[in-house]
């Protein structure tokens, strides 16, 4: 049987068993040994506050409208951080026993379609654990930097690093894919990276991954504008100039999904500076102020969405190779990584409580990745 984690209502988590289907010709059956969870994204499902919850999505439009939501109750198979061992192999595309990473969800099994479903083998100089972000999380990261380029050199990109080397980068947020973004500044030759949070402890782990770091004051109490040196966008101005009236970030990738984290961003960059949005806002926007920074420094804001590259670089910067960028990624940084971002190694059959209990804040974690052996990847 395989076990499907579900959510049945908002706070209302739980695992379902289903049977496993025969795999049919060309096709192959893995066994989950490991599922990261994305609690941004994972959550607004257990909260009842994802978009697809309460209106249509019109892909045709690209427009959310009042109708019948797009995603009811229950929702089964959410996330999109697994790796599993192929057991069964009916096809030439892959060979029983490797280890692939994919996006089928939390379950404790799949069977794919190599035609339908993408999946990328893992090279066995990598870390299983570390597997959970070669498939969609990394390419996510990796494709902030890839729109960072863009804005640069347009469709002339080369290389990931191009719209970071030899620039001063800011990370607003350090969860999981701000930590992953600062780390692919890094590894891009960026001069300088600093991470900028609100969570004292998240940014010891941006500091223990190598960037520097600056805290946010009085967390929570308004979009951090002021004029001391505790201010984050009044320090960095104060220590990077360009020219005259020319200080600020070059480019700031914005992570966290509080409008007062956007609003923040916009203040750390140099005049006609872009910043990168990774991130995912279920509020409102009524602390952005778009009649300051915004609009009198000529600043660029692009979101930056694994559904899309940038214009004009589909065609050589594909999701598998951003995939090989992340696998490029992990090999320099995977045992900081591991050390530092993964906090929590949870067994499937805790994953329910887990969940409600982020979602009501009962606990915190960074990354958590559900195991299907948690005593042997805790050694």
């Amino acid at each position: 049987m395989n076990e499907v984690l579900t959510i049945e209502a908002p706070g209302e988590v739980a695992l379902v068993e289903e049977k496993v289907s025969e795999v049919p010709e060309g096709g192959f059956l893995v066994a989950t040994t490991h599922s990261g969870v994305s609690a941004g994204t994972e959550l607004t499902y257990v909260k009842g506050d994802n978009p697809y919850l309460n209106a249509t999505f019109d892909r045709d439009l690209g427009l959310f409208v009042p109708g019948t939501p797009s995603i009811e109750y229950p929702v089964r198979g959410i996330g999109y951080m697994q790796v599993g061992r192929v057991v069964e192999s009916r096809t030439d595309a892959v060979r029983e026993g490797a280890l692939v990473a994919m996006t089928y969800g939390h379950r404790t099994a799949y069977v794919a379609d190599p035609l339908a479903d993408r999946f990328v083998a893992l090279p066995g100089d990598l870390d299983p654990l570390l597997g959970i972000y070669v498939a969609h999380m990394g390419p996510i990261c990796a494709n902030g930097l890839l729109h960072a380029a863009h804005d640069l050199y347009g469709p002339a990109v080369q290389q990931l690093g191009d719209g970071v080397r030899g620039r001063r980068v800011v990370v607003v947020g350090a969860g999981v894919v701000g930590l992953l973004v600062a780390c692919f500044a890094m590894h891009g030759g960026a001069a300088e990276v600093v991470v900028v949070d609100e969570t004292p402890a998240r940014l010891e782990v941006a500091a223990a991954l190598g960037a520097n770091v600056l805290a946010v004051p009085d967390a929570g109490t308004g979009t951090g504008t002021g004029t001391g040196t505790g201010d984050p966008a009044v320090t960095l101005k104060r220590r990077w100039r360009h020219a005259p009236q020319d200080r600020g970030a070059d480019v700031v990738f914005q992570c966290r999904g509080r409008t007062r984290a956007l609003a923040l961003g916009l203040r750390l960059l140099r005049p006609q500076g872009t910043l990168v949005d990774l991130a995912f806002y279920t509020e409102g926007a009524g602390e952005v102020r778009l009649g300051e920074e915004f609009h009198h420094n000529g600043l660029s804001v692009r979101c930056a969405q694994i559904g899309r590259v940038p214009r004009g670089l589909a065609h050589a910067w594909d999701r598998e190779r951003l995939s090989y960028e992340t696998i490029g990624l992990l090999r320099e940084y995977g045992p900081l990584l591991r050390r530092h971002v993964i906090t929590d190694l949870v067994g499937f059959a805790d994953a329910p409580r887990f969940l409600a209990d982020l979602a009501a804040r009962r606990r915190q974690s960074i990354q958590a990745v559900l195991c299907h052996d948690v005593e042997e990847e805790g050694r």
